[in-house]
């Protein structure tokens, strides 16, 4: 009689690297989903803070601010970022609505792709 010899079989083996490989393909996406989600939710709140920034500047201004719409570049974190402020009429003459939409430049690229916008109002002080 033959003994059998301790090892695992071929079979053993390429099940065993299959079970791996998908469990590794499983961890990498949820990895990659994390890592999304982190830069998205960074980003939001950069962002919120830079709107808040500039709603606030408005607001602290002596002068009532006349309707417009203007974008400036502005370096917040280690990033660049657009910042358009739009001021409209409302239908109280002494009441104006400021919306400050957010975008930030990635990489190199003269293009900014919008992140988050604040709305608000601001009164006319007497």
């Amino acid at each position: 009689m033959k003994r059998r010899t301790a090892g695992f079989t071929l079979i053993e083996v390429l099940v065993a690297l299959l079970v791996f490989g998908l469990i590794a393909a499983a961890a990498s996406e949820v990895g990659s989903q994390y890592i999304g989600t982190y830069e998205r939710i960074r980003d939001r709140t950069l962002a919120t803070w830079v709107a808040e920034n500039r709603m606030a500047e408005l607001r602290l201004e002596q002068e009532f601010p006349g309707i417009s719409e203007n974008s400036e570049e502005q370096e917040y974190g280690p990033w660049r970022w657009l910042v358009t402020t739009s001021v409209s009429g409302t239908e109280e003459p002494s009441i104006r609505r400021v919306d400050v939409n957010v975008a930030r430049f990635t990489g190199d690229q003269d293009e900014a792709r919008s992140v988050h916008t604040l709305s608000g109002f601001i009164g006319e002080q007497k």
